[in-house]
């Protein structure tokens, strides 16, 4: 089992949850984090650590989220890995409450 970044860190980013990972799992998008389903552990540190419930088990994933799941494997094979937090981006806070927001995602 794994957990899974989902839409609602789109835009968001914040990386809270990076620096709880011991072993460094997450990977940095331009606005958004994925984990490598092949690295991550199911320790469950990260996901109280997000401020948006962007992370779940992909046990609690819902039928409309399942994409996630391949999406975070497959971008975690192209993007460098994150293990040190960094600063949300500037209007990340207007963009908590956004919902479907996968049309947002930078590749």
């Amino acid at each position: 089992m794994t957990f899974v970044v989902v839409e609602s860190c789109i835009k968001c980013k914040y990386t809270d949850c990076v620096e709880v990972c011991p072993v460094d799992c997450f990977h940095e998008g331009p606005n958004f984090l994925v984990i490598d389903p092949e690295e991550c552990i199911d320790c469950t540190l990260c996901e109280p650590e997000c401020p948006v419930d962007a992370i779940l088990s992909e046990d609690d994933l819902r039928d409309d989220q399942q994409h996630f799941l391949d999406l975070n494997a497959e971008l975690s094979r192209e993007w460098p890995v994150i293990a040190e937090k960094k600063d949300a981006p500037p209007d990340a806070e207007e963009w908590e409450s956004v919902e479907e927001k996968l049309q947002y995602l930078e590749r």
